[in-house]
């Protein structure tokens, strides 16, 4: 079972693939309670973003729920193949000249960096949406976060932490976009997450999408904004 795509195959990450200088590799992996710590306190476990787009097809959730099972079953099997694939992507991108990017985190919170994966992969930019505060102030250089809004009451003590570091923080807005929320300016951010993560101190600005299967009153991580 290969782990890492290289080709594109997540929608949110080939959108950041706008530049031919640039390469992303994704791991996709089915969320639950340990690898998304985070989603039940924050609200999101109902409304995850893992049924968007390719995730409805059958075959891609099978995949990552064998990713996700072979991760809790075997965690060392799975950590040196990631090591592997990493390196040969590593070699991939030098041999064509182009800046190697990854994103381990497409619908999963797992804390890379407690299995030493980004101090590991120098060359590598990695980057990530997090929904646990305490990552923000412990990341190597070369991987960034953005912390993930939820306006859920017990998990104002998460939003409070990310407010008092310069990391980005996006939040998803039922309608336009405001001029500034929760005292920082904020950015259009359906465009590119490599910009994005790189933002500094702004709410990165994320249009409302319908999840499907789930009532647009029911989508509770919506900042909802009066008429």
């Amino acid at each position: 079972m290969k782990l890492l795509d290289t080709n594109g195959g997540n929608t949110k990450v080939k959108k950041s693939m706008i530049s031919k200088a640039v390469r992303i590799a994704s791991l996709s992996m089915y969320p639950d309670d340990i690898i998304c710590p985070a989603r039940n306190i924050a609200g999101c476990k109902e409304m995850c973003l893992v049924g968007a787009g390719r995730g409805a097809m059958g075959n891609v959730v099978q995949g990552r729920m064998d990713k996700t099972t072979y991760y809790h079953k075997d965690t060392h099997g799975f950590l040196e193949q990631l090591r592997k694939e990493l390196f040969n992507f590593q070699k991939l991108c030098k041999r064509n000249g182009v800046q190697s990017v990854a994103r381990l985190n497409t619908i999963s919170d797992i804390a890379w960096e407690r299995h030493e994966i980004p101090q590991e992969f120098s060359d590598i930019f990695f980057y990530d949406y997090t929904k646990i505060a305490y990552r923000l102030t412990r990341m190597p250089d070369n991987y960034k976060l953005m912390f993930s809004y939820s306006p859920e009451e017990d998990y104002q003590k998460q939003v409070q932490e990310a407010l008092k570091t310069d990391v980005p923080i996006s939040a998803v807005f039922e309608k336009e976009f405001p001029l500034n929320f929760l005292g920082r300016p904020v950015i259009d951010g359906d465009q590119n997450d490599l910009i994005n993560v790189k933002a500094g101190r702004v709410i990165v600005g994320l249009k409302y999408k319908q999840v499907a299967g789930v009532r647009r009153e029911d989508q509770n991580l919506i900042v909802r904004q009066a008429a």
